[in-house]
């Protein structure tokens, strides 16, 4: 094993550096804490590109190793890599007390119960990857049975397994073999960084895979894990970390994510624009300007529905807390129109689904083009749709309402039947909650149910 200090790690038996501390960084207790403590126990992920891996001339290298040459720089902290021939190995020294860092890793609450985490390191946005025909992923938890594959002792995995129940999880060995699954049809998807999918799927040729979506809030917020019987040094890690700048790390990901893309290659819209901005890797201007743009890209369709391409369930309901928040704290008018269809269940059973979803698909088209252009008409889930109204009083909203049914009624559906609609109508007043506003528009939806369908009630 061998001590790391200013430079690549490696364990070859070669002392790289020495760590010296930034003068003013540490005060003088800290930097005889430092000295006292000697080199450090750290464990990696020896494969894990390009993020960090010991290659085959035994180095440790990759974004990670060069961050954590920069905190030993600036901390004078010396660590000493103690090698694992996997990422689960690696996890079980930390636990066990081989090794005292875990130096790239995402903070999770099983984490929490043997390590101190410091401040981020990296961040990077996790991806759905599944094989070209499979539709956007929106929301997970729309989907049936589908299986996903995490390589063992992941925190996304802990996070899905809590958050996705819906979700059949696979686990394999490492995280090219995830890739390889996906594109071999193990498995339906798996959830990885961003930075890894573009440069596997590069680097492994597996262009048959595209990048589906992301899960909002599923950011990898990369750190250190530290023992927690050492919380000083979590605390001097913190303070070097701090000192790494924007434009550092920028030249540390476009040294190592440099990839030249063959043009023509399509592997869907969003790995379009992944491959876009690798090329131009070279310049972080570059980077950061197509970065932003994928994460919009993203973003936009992480909130829209797959079927009917209205706002889907997150989304409205954003909208909805926004404008009932604007409207208590200004006393603007606001009201909502909660409607679904009327007896959908026996189109579905008569005609199939796919009959049922081209009348969902139809209905949608004519509810957006009843509303004013102020209106948001968004899919609350099922045949169930909400439709927003700002500056809109009761009266005024029950007419939409109104307008709103008569439109969807006059539509020719493939079915070659009528389809109507039943809608609840619910004005804002002092003193409601999003909660209380749906409540009340549910109530009334279900007093036009009882009064015979096809018609609007106000609460």
């Amino acid at each position: 094993m061998a001590v790391v200090g200013t430079a690549l790690l490696v364990w070859q038996g070669v002392t790289v550096g020495v760590g010296r501390a930034d003068p003013g960084l540490l005060t003088p207790q800290e930097q005889a804490y430092v000295q006292d403590l000697g080199p450090v126990p750290l464990c990696v992920d020896p494969d894990w590109p390009p993020f960090e891996r010991i290659n085959g001339q035994g180095e440790y290298e990759g974004i990670a190793a060069d961050l954590l040459r920069l905190i030993s720089e600036r901390s004078g902290v010396l660590f000493t890599l103690v090698p694992t021939h996997d990422w689960e190995a690696s996890i079980e020294a930390s636990k066990s007390g081989r090794c005292k860092v875990l130096g790239f890793l995402n903070q999770t609450p099983a984490r929490e119960s043997w390590l101190l985490f410091t401040a981020p390191l990296f961040s990077d946005a996790n991806v759905f990857i599944t094989r070209e025909e499979h539709f956007f992923i929106a929301d997970p938890a729309d989907l049936g049975n589908e299986t996903i594959v995490f390589p063992v002792g992941t925190a996304m995995e802990e996070r899905v397994r809590r958050d996705y129940p819906n979700l059949v999880i696979r686990n394999c060995a490492s995280e090219m073999e995830a890739m390889h699954q996906v594109s071999e049809r193990k498995a339906d998807m798996t959830l990885r960084s961003l930075i890894v999918a573009a440069w596997t799927i590069k680097t492994e040729g597996l262009f048959n895979l595209k990048i589906a979506g992301k899960l909002p809030d599923y950011a990898n917020l990369l750190r250190c894990g530290v023992s927690r019987d050492l919380p000083e040094l979590r605390d001097i890690l913190d303070k070097a970390i701090r000192t790494i700048t924007p434009q550092e790390r920028e030249r540390i990901v476009n040294r190592h994510v440099s990839i030249n893309v063959q043009t023509g290659m399509d592997f869907g819209l969003i790995v379009k624009i992944v491959a876009v901005f690798v090329v131009a890797a070279g310049v972080g201007v570059a980077w950061n300007m197509r970065l932003k743009k994928l994460y919009a890209e993203l973003e936009l369709r992480s909130q829209t529905d797959t079927l009917t391409r209205l706002p889907n369930r997150t989304r409205i309901d954003a909208l909805l807390r926004q404008e009932v928040e604007r409207a208590g704290r200004y006393d603007r008018s606001f009201a909502i129109i909660l409607f679904d269809v009327d007896h959908f269940k026996a189109v579905n059973d008569v005609h199939g689904h796919l009959m049922g979803d081209k009348v969902l698909i139809r209905l949608a088209r004519a509810a957006k083009a009843a509303v004013r252009a102020s209106d948001t008409v968004g899919r609350w889930g099922g045949e169930e749709f909400l439709v927003l109204c700002p500056e809109t009083e009761a009266d005024a909203a029950a007419h939409l309402a109104d307008r709103l049914r008569l439109a969807v009624k006059a539509q020719i559906y493939e079915t070659g039947t009528v389809v109507t609609i039943s809608a609840g109508v619910a004005a804002f007043v002092a003193g409601d909650s999003a909660d209380t506003l749906l409540t009340r528009a549910d109530t009334a939806l279900y007093r036009a149910k009882s009064a015979g369908r096809d018609r609007a009630a106000s609460a």
